[in-house]
């Protein structure tokens, strides 16, 4: 199961917050990875490394080179969830993914009625974001990756 990473940031105390695409951040302690794993105790040695920290390819897992990565599994399993304003929001592009359906589906469902805009949907410049439970409501649970 993959849980698909849409952003990370280096947090002081070696910890990193991961946005997740399904609208959950959990924060990460890595400092337990030190004594687990060598390569990882590099990051102890190089604050500047740990906060070069950036999402792979693909949202499956973060990097700071070519020696030191860990999987979205990773970081979703062990990450502690945090509460936060945007919690439950995702892009209609990862939404689409999740649930396999086509951009046009949900702008058609908002048109009719079906999601109700600036209740279950809103669009913010360009991109609409839509609840998680506004999906789960009208499409069921997500069809990829879960």
């Amino acid at each position: 199961m993959f849980h698909k990473i849409k952003a990370v940031n280096a947090l002081p105390d070696y910890r990193l917050s991961v946005q997740f695409a399904e609208g959950v951040t959990k924060i990460y302690d890595v400092k337990p990875l030190f004594v687990k794993w060598a390569p990882f105790k590099a990051l102890e040695k190089a604050p500047e490394l740990f906060s070069s920290v950036e999402v792979d390819t693909g949202g499956y897992g973060i990097i700071w080179n070519d020696n030191l990565d860990l999987s979205c599994d990773e970081l979703f399993a062990n990450g502690e969830t945090v509460k936060t304003p945007f919690d439950g929001l995702m892009a209609f592009t990862d939404a689409t993914q999740l649930w396999g359906l086509n951009e046009s589906t949900l702008r058609k469902a908002i048109a009719y009625g079906k999601l109700v805009n600036g209740v279950d949907a809103c669009k913010y410049g360009k991109q609409w974001v839509i609840s998680t439970e506004a999906m789960k409501r009208e499409y069921g649970q997500p069809k990829t990756g879960r």
